[in-house]
């Protein structure tokens, strides 16, 4: 059954923090539901939010929100397996890729196809902003 597995993570990291002011715009802002809070990158690109579980998760949906201008043109999903996953055989791939609108409004993305692990990365390969930098002030991920 599918439901909302973000409370389930149980270690995360991101690329960056604006001017490193973790207090206002730190990592802990991505998880926490409330629209007042948000993760603020700093600029440049590539930037990304990785995450793991304590055991294999399927992710199904992506649901994002990103504060407009400063949205993700395109991004990746990827499933990232250490030495003991053998992710050969199952016919699905280790990344989905997707392409975000330039929007204040939540965002669902349908994930097709990713294989089930314990950690995953989600890389924001450009952004609408110039600097690239990216704020979120909502991420949920649904699975099983």
């Amino acid at each position: 059954m599918s439901k909302s597995i973000i409370k389930e993570i149980q270690v995360y990291r991101v690329s960056s923090v604006l001017n490193n002011d973790r207090k206002l715009y730190g990592k802990k802002y991505l998880f926490d539901g409330k629209d007042e809070t948000c993760w603020n990158s700093d600029g440049g690109s590539p930037q990304w939010i990785e995450f793991s579980f304590p055991d294999t998760k399927s992710v199904e949906q992506l649901i994002i929100q990103f504060q407009g201008g400063f949205a993700a043109k395109s991004c990746m999903l990827q499933a990232i397996f250490d030495s003991t996953e053998d992710p050969a055989g199952t016919g699905a791939t280790n990344t989905y890729q997707f392409h975000p609108k330039d929007s204040n409004t939540s965002q669902t993305f349908a994930v097709h196809n990713l294989l089930p692990c314990k950690k995953f990365k989600l890389t924001f390969d450009s952004s609408y902003d110039f600097y690239g930098r990216i704020i979120i002030y909502n991420v949920d991920i649904i699975g099983s």
